[in-house]
């Protein structure tokens, strides 16, 4: 999976990318991220990428010529699709990561100050946000749809099952069950008998219980 990124600030992206799981899978070349500084698109001195917005109004806007000219130089692959994170968006869940995962690439258009040319919804293909309020910029929402989607890349994962389990896996009402590990006690909390049982049907029923609980507290928290 390739990943573009167009940004004013690239070096937002370094130490994210550059650890743990992302990083992994970069080295196995099972994804590959390119930021883009859409300041090197710009033909004035200054690289300005902004300005103010017709009819006035307060804040600056984001400039479509970089935006545009930086789209032109990046390959597209056949199956694609170009995203500009906006708040106002369609919202992205575990159902749309697995969605993604199936495309060749993804580029992102990350907006600042008062948002992007509108125009610019002549270029991409959808509209993202990843919850109901406002960012300062579209790069936090690019590195979480990132790694979303990247661990449902076969291969990203340690383990071929890691994500089978994972909350929503199976549906929006879905939550993960229990997990525990060493040390058996710790000050007065033990492991759950069940789990120390070696019996795998009862401690299957006992993780479908706890997925049920979790489903119900959720749904009361709605």
């Amino acid at each position: 999976m390739k990943f573009d990124i167009l940004t004013i600030f690239p070096d937002i992206f370094d130490s994210y990318f550059n650890e743990t799981i992302l990083k992994r899978a970069q080295s196995k070349k099972l994804v590959s991220i390119h930021i883009h500084d859409i300041r090197k698109a710009t033909a004035d001195k200054h690289h300005k990428v902004d300005d103010r917005p017709y009819g006035g109004g307060p804040g600056m806007v984001l400039k479509i010529n970089p935006i545009y000219k930086t789209l032109k130089k990046i390959r597209q692959k056949k199956i694609s699709k170009i995203i500009l994170l906006d708040p106002a968006g369609k919202q992205f869940d575990h159902d749309r990561a697995k969605k993604y995962a199936l495309l060749d690439q993804m580029t992102f258009i990350c907006g600042r100050y008062e948002g992007i040319d509108a125009r610019v919804e002549k270029i991409i293909d959808e509209k993202v946000s990843i919850g109901p309020y406002v960012l300062s910029g579209g790069e936090l929402p690019a590195m979480v749809i990132i790694e979303a989607v990247s661990r449902l890349i076969p291969g990203v994962l340690g383990h071929k099952d890691s994500a089978l389990d994972d909350s929503f896996s199976r549906g929006k009402d879905y939550v993960e069950f229990p997990q525990y590990t060493r040390p058996e006690k710790f000050n007065k909390w033990a492991v759950p008998k069940v789990l120390l049982s070696g019996d795998h049907k009862k401690i299957a029923k006992w993780r479908e219980e706890q997925v049920k609980k979790a489903k119900s507290r959720r749904g009361k928290n709605v």
